[in-house]
This record gives C-alpha cells, structure tokens and sequence, in this order.
C-alpha cells in the first residue's frame, strides 16, 4: 500500500481512504506530503460511471464522496486549529528553529493581512504544502475561532468540490 499514491490509495482503501487522507492532509502536519488534489480528483474519476473503468474497476460512491469529503477537510482543518492553538506557540517561538521559528508565525501573519482571512484560507486550500500548514498556523497566531470556522468550511467545500467535479466530469468523458 503506497499512501502517496493516489490511485493507491482509491483502489486499495476506498472512500474510507480518501476521507483518511483528506483529514490528514488538511490537519496533521504529517499529512504535508499526501496527493490531496491528485487524490480527489482520481476519487472524481473513481466515482464516475465509465471512468472507474479506467482506475481497474476501483469505484466510489458519488453521493457519499461528495457529502462526506468536505466534511473530512473541515474537521482536518478544525483539529489543524486545535492543535496549533494549543500547542503551536511553545513550537513557534524558538528563534532558532529550523522548521518551527517565529518567522513562520511572522509570514502567516503577512498572508493573512495581505489577503484577508476569507481570501487566504480559500487560496490556501489550493497550495499543498500551505493547505496542511495555515490551519495550524491560523491556531498559533490567534486567529478569531467563529472567523476561522466560517472561512475553513467555505474553502474546504470550494475545494473539495471542485478538484471532485474536475474528476468526475472527466472520467464520465472517458
């Protein structure tokens, strides 16, 4: 079983796969190096009628990929949150540190600024590495909870919807 691999993961684990990963992804600092676009939109063509075809007859269910795969990107991202509320400043406030330093703290504070918190959350979805690091980050930094919530569901829908459809409406194509 290769985790990295998103046809892996669609053919050998299934909806419940997905919905791992996409958690993960969008909540964990590990899930960084997971396929989080390219696992959606295979799930997309997985759960079209001839494009399963394509992945070896690796099919999921529509109605539940589309329902429950925000729900996973919005709870990953409520947990990513949690975390970095919670323990994220004892990590960040080192000036010394190679991957946790106060720099980031400084640059997520810039992102935010710069874009707006509505704006940079959405976008943030759509950047691999930043899609796994600003939930936590948004915890380190203070952000307002209602703000972060309202702005995370509306991203991880956006996203999770539309890498799906992209998907979805290829492999029905094929």
């Amino acid at each position: 079983m290769n985790f990295f691999d998103a046809h892996s993961i669609v053919s050998q684990l299934g909806l419940a796969g997905v919905l791992a990963i996409v958690f993960a992804e969008t909540g964990l600092l590990f899930g960084i190096a997971f396929p989080g676009d390219s696992l959606l939109f295979i799930a997309g063509v997985a759960a079209s009628g001839s494009g399963a075809a394509i992945l070896g007859n690796a099919h999921l269910p529509a109605a539940l990929l589309f329902t429950l795969t925000p729900l996973a990107a919005i709870a990953g991202g409520e947990i990513g949150y949690l975390l970095g509320s919670k323990y994220g400043r004892g990590l960040f406030d080192r000036p010394d540190g190679r991957i946790f330093n106060h720099r980031r703290v400084v640059a997520t504070e810039r992102w935010l600024a710069k874009y707006g918190t509505g704006k940079a959350l959405v976008l943030a979805r759509f950047v691999p590495v930043v899609r796994t690091l600003i939930n936590p980050m948004c915890g380190v930094v203070g952000l307002d909870k209602k703000q972060f919530r309202l702005w995370n569901a509306v991203g991880a829908v956006i996203w999770t919807e539309l890498v799906l459809i992209l998907g979805y409406v290829l492999g029905d194509v094929l």
